[in-house]
């Protein structure tokens, strides 16, 4: 793609000699969500550490608007998989914490996240510890802390995983109607296909290790979207497909390189 903002090209990495991404090559263009899906431990969050730059390639090239990724070592905001909020600061200072470690004052810190709070479902909350918000509410403040650092795309490794099904509902309808608001360009590593589908623009699956991209899809749901529209022939017919692409990958037609769309899907 030559809109491209991340590109991996044929990344592999092993770790003690056992081969976990083998010939990774993806793309996320400016203002796009894409999501990555796959079996457990099949290497999708190594995809994320590569682009924090925590691990390095095997093999392979990292670009980052088309140029090597170290030469932009801070354009990620990263969000993990647990809401890593620090239990003695409040909301406010939690979610400031971003801009402090950049060398933000605190005074300033605090200004530049105060008036967020409305739009991400936290206002009268700033003077509240974590322990006091419930899972929804504790997952927007993470988010927040993660976006107001105004970096060049979002990171997020399953950062739902943890939230019971009701409030991770809520939060994936919530988070959708706010990216289509923002247009943040975000990754998203997810083990729920139906979240996949729901909130992204394209969707990669990988294998087992060593991790190869076995199909992408393209989820043509027009946008905003609500979780109605998962009901639509569209989205269920995606979602049948890449969850028969993760149960049965050797029925694959031998591993089908990134950007061909599947017979089946070609009409959606």
């Amino acid at each position: 793609m030559n809109d491209a903002m991340v590109e991996l090209r044929k990344i592999s990495k092993s770790f003690d000699g056992m081969r976990v991404l083998g010939d990774i090559s993806l793309t996320v263009a400016n203002g796009e969500f894409v999501s990555i899906v796959g079996p457990s431990g099949s290497g999708k969050s190594t995809i994320l550490r590569l682009l924090t730059q925590a691990l390095r390639a095997d093999s392979g090239a990292l670009l980052f608007n088309g140029a090597p990724l170290e030469q932009a070592p801070h354009s990620f905001a990263f969000m993990p998989q647990r809401d890593a909020l620090m239990p003695w600061r409040r909301i406010i200072d939690n979610a400031a914490l971003g801009l402090e470690v950049r060398g933000m004052s605190r005074r300033a810190a605090r200004a530049a996240v105060a008036p967020l709070f409305e739009s991400f479902g936290l206002a009268g909350f700033e003077r509240h510890y974590p322990a006091e918000l419930s899972g929804g509410m504790r997952q927007r403040a993470a988010l927040l802390r993660t976006v107001v650092q105004t970096q060049d795309m979002l990171l997020l490794d399953e950062p739902f995983g943890a939230l019971d099904a009701l409030t991770r509902t809520q939060i994936q309808e919530w988070l959708q109607g706010m990216w289509t608001e923002h247009r943040w360009t975000a990754l998203l590593i997810t083990h729920d296909v139906r979240e996949a589908v729901f909130l992204s623009d394209r969707i990669y699956v990988l294998s087992a290790r060593p991790a190869r991209i076995i199909r992408e899809f393209h989820v043509p749901l027009p946008r905003p979207r609500s979780i109605a529209d998962l009901g639509s022939a569209a989205a269920q017919a995606i979602e049948t497909e890449i969850l028969q692409t993760l149960l049965h990958p050797l029925e694959q037609d031998d591993f089908r390189p990134v950007g061909l769309k599947s017979e089946s899907c070609s009409h959606l």
